[in-house]
């Protein structure tokens, strides 16, 4: 025996002749169902493998970031905008109240339709405003307005010349103010004219704020927001607590960006208030999180979960607190890193082969099967034994 016949010796799939081969109906549809099989499990790897995989890693967060952005949207539908106020604070012991900067207050009436859109105001502006009341305070300096009863000589308290100045003097005499109106210094300000729409209208709260990147929290709550002694104090004179109605709709709220398969867990929910004067806690747990591209692109962002709890601070109840929503973090010292991969082609060709091999070995056992089937019928019915 020669060498080619001894090659040809070694063929793994010996053929058959054409004039023994037998074709049927059967066989062919088996045919045509195994090749659709197959071309689907074929695309459906391909855009597998197209598909960037994604590989999660978990350790010690060791890097260090001076600020952490908050992304919120929040409808209240039943409070009007000039009595809310969003304040920050963090366990650095640094406060930022009545924050505008970057934060938009939409004014919606109770249907929930915006009445105008908001205006941006920017730091350049708040310090404008800031000199023009400084200025004008500085004009009527020579005056000395009356304070009602709460000019006092030890508590420096001498002239109220302005509505600020007088519901600053009754604050330091922690005395309430029943109806600013009354005040002469008060007739012409906005303040009392915003009384009027205060449960009439609904607000819609949404922006972002930077904050240090360390545990804190941040609230939106009726009044206006003051510090007392390191005391964080809200006043909503002269409305009792009762009377807000704090049901509210988180649409969205996050921390850093967005990246792609990260999920904010309240986005779209809504919490009803069963009765006024309403505290809601959400406690958030924020877990830094890192995702390379492909590209070698480092986005910085972070995930978090949350727990809510609500309660009552009616007066009668004898709990402290105030109405409002309350939203406390902490950090985590553990980091999520998400990395983008791609498969290598090796492992693409060798899920093909496996299909194919697969579903055509898998289609020849059918098809014998099928085929000697209806053989054994067929020769029943011609012997006569098939009932």
């Amino acid at each position: 025996m020669n060498i080619p016949e001894k090659l040809r010796q070694l063929d793994a799939y010996p053929k058959t002749l054409e004039d023994f081969r037998i074709k049927t109906y059967g066989g062919a549809l088996v045919t045509i169902i195994s090749s659709i099989i197959m071309v689907s499990l074929f695309v459906s790897e391909v855009m597998d493998f197209l598909t960037p995989n994604i590989k999660e890693e978990l350790f010690v967060d060791t890097s260090r970031g001076s600020k952490l952005k908050i992304n919120l949207d929040i409808i209240i539908p039943s409070v009007s905008c000039d009595l809310l106020s969003l304040d920050a604070m963090d366990t650095t012991g640094e406060q930022q109240l009545h924050i505008e900067h970057n934060i938009f207050k939409r004014r919606l009436d109770l249907d929930g339709r915006p009445i105008e859109e908001p205006k941006k105001t920017e730091i350049a502006d708040t310090k404008r405003t800031t000199e023009k009341t400084s200025a004008a305070e500085n004009t009527t300096a020579v005056e000395c307005g009356d304070c009602y009863g709460a000019a006092s000589e030890d508590l420096g308290i001498k002239c109220c010349n302005t509505c600020d100045q007088v519901k600053e003097a009754y604050r330091v005499r922690k005395w309430a103010i029943n109806d600013p109106a009354k005040f002469v210094q008060c007739k012409n300000d906005r303040s009392v004219e915003k009384l009027k729409h205060a449960f009439t209208e609904g607000c819609q709260i949404y922006g972002y704020m930077e904050v240090n990147r360390v545990g804190g929290s941040f609230h939106i709550a009726p009044g206006d927001s003051f510090s007392i002694n390191h005391l964080h104090v809200h006043d909503v004179q002269p409305y009792s607590s009762s009377q807000f109605n704090l049901t509210h709709k988180i649409r969205h709220l996050s921390f850093g960006i967005n990246i792609p398969g990260k999920t904010n867990p309240i986005d779209d929910s809504t919490t009803v208030a069963t009765e006024g004067s309403m505290m809601f806690h959400h406690y958030i747990k924020i877990v830094p999180t890192t995702y390379m591209k492909l590209d070698g692109s480092i986005l910085q962002t972070n995930q978090f979960s949350v727990t809510k709890h609500s309660r009552s601070v009616s007066l009668f109840s004898g709990d402290s607190g105030m109405p409002g929503i309350f939203f406390s973090y902490e950090m985590s010292p553990l980091m999520v890193k998400y990395t983008q991969t791609v498969r290598s082609i090796g492992h693409l060709l060798t899920n093909t082969c496996a299909i194919i091999g697969g579903t055509f070995t898998v289609a020849s056992i059918f098809d014998a099967f099928l085929y000697h089937s209806v053989r054994a019928i067929q020769k029943k019915i011609e012997l006569g034994k098939f009932s």
